[in-house]
């Protein structure tokens, strides 16, 4: 056990001993960045425990919360925003702020209105008229690599790359930039106590400027839409464009790509089913789902609102509750044989996008990045493998991720 961090983090007096347990998905086995590492697989074993614990130190800044195991826990948790609210904070607190980013950190009603809002940008309809931009972007960035050589760092010169390009795009912004937002975002997902303020400074100074410019010069645009938009009557406040905007930014910039790293790492180490997609890709869309079992990067955070006694679990006002996708996916009361990647699952019902009122926004279009960037690649790339003598790097936290993917297909 880390004594040192529980030993800071004391655990709470209504906390029964017997329900604390040594976990963190920042720290624990298989966390921290480790070469060829499985953090999903490692996560996976809580479910030889207690379907619900108390972790002293389970957040980035230390902080326990109860970790719901089930897979049927966290949908009753995500879909009562009343006992479980979202409003954390988790952006601004690093700077020593107190507003939500929008609509993910809003609770009803107000979440609802703002839901309504953007949820026509993001729709099936809205997906499938970005659907030739995103698919001529992984045409064009693979013909590239494959046209260089034989082998590429996965997550920068394609990963990262392709997903932000559509969400720079969807911003109405150039690929200029491209490295420095993926920097910012790094050292804001993964970063110390010292490069996470100052990238998020970063990223609000872009956006309220951004928004400032939009306002100046309108374009076709999201942050134009977002600085136009009206909500009860009345424009959106400085406030709200900023979380608004904020959001986006950040989710846009590295769930996808984690997503695509891990299910590229994943047939690199399986070329029968990357034999059997290639020849078959029609089952590209089903095996994606698959993956998204597999493969989820988020956790997800609620605060609760008041007392309440929760599968026996003594839940407190104000203690955190986390809802971790990547253990959800691994409860084997909701999958067969969940740690077995079955490229043909059916019935699917994974947590990748999470449950209840703040399922991921842009889910629809997430799902057609992955899809359309697993298609084009192994269309394009004849059979490849982890290249020999360099190994991926692997790491948990509140967004998993993966770096250093060499791959190779000499």
């Amino acid at each position: 056990m880390r004594r040192n961090q529980v030993a800071s983090n004391p655990v709470p007096d209504h906390v029964p001993p017997e329900m604390v347990r040594d976990f963190s998905l920042f720290t624990s086995a298989g966390m921290l960045p480790t070469p060829n590492g499985d953090p999903h697989a490692a996560v996976a074993c809580v479910h030889a425990g207690p379907p619900i614990f108390y972790s002293p130190y389970n957040t980035r800044n230390g902080r326990g919360t109860w970790v719901i195991t089930r897979a049927k826990d966290q949908r009753r948790v995500l879909q009562d925003a009343e006992t479980f609210s979202s409003h954390r904070s988790i952006f601004a607190s690093v700077l020593g702020e107190n507003w939500p980013m929008i609509p993910l950190e809003l609770d009803p009603p107000a979440h609802g209105i703002f839901r309504s809002l953007l949820n026509p940008l993001f729709s099936p309809k809205r997906v499938m008229v970005l659907e030739p931009v995103v698919r001529e972007r992984a045409i064009a960035l693979i013909d590239r690599i494959a046209a260089s050589g034989t082998s590429c760092d996965v997550m920068k010169d394609f990963a990262f790359p392709f997903t932000v390009n559509i969400f720079l795009g969807f911003l109405g912004l150039s690929d200029d930039r491209l490295d420095i937002f993926v920097g910012w975002a790094n050292d804001l997902l993964h970063g110390d106590d010292v490069k996470r303020p100052a990238a998020a400074r970063m990223i609000v100074a872009f956006i309220d400027e951004l928004a400032a410019m939009r306002r100046k010069e309108p374009v076709a645009d999201f942050m134009t839409f977002v600085v136009q938009a009206e909500v009860e009557g009345r424009p959106l406040t400085d406030e709200e464009v900023r979380g608004t905007g904020v959001l986006l930014f950040v989710a846009g910039l590295d769930t996808v790509a984690a997503a695509i790293g891990f299910d590229l790492a994943y047939l690199a180490r399986n070329p029968k089913d990357q034999d059997l997609l290639r020849s078959e890709p029609d089952r590209i869309g089903l095996a994606a789902e698959e993956l998204l079992r597999a493969y989820p990067t988020v956790q997800m955070i609620r605060v609760a609102t008041k007392n309440i006694d929760f599968e026996g679990a003594p839940i407190r006002k104000g203690d955190y509750v986390s809802c971790a996708t990547m253990i959800a996916n691994r409860d084997p009361a909701e999958f067969e044989c969940p740690n077995t990647i079955d490229l043909a699952r059916e019935d699917n019902r994974h947590a990748a996008f999470g449950y209840g009122p703040h399922r991921c926004l842009g889910s629809h279009l997430a799902r057609r990045e992955i899809v359309i960037g697993l298609e084009e690649w192994l269309a394009r790339i004849p059979g490849f493998r982890i290249k020999e003598g360099t190994a991926p790097i692997t790491y948990g936290g509140h967004v998993f991720g993966i770096e250093n993917l060499i791959l190779d297909w000499s």
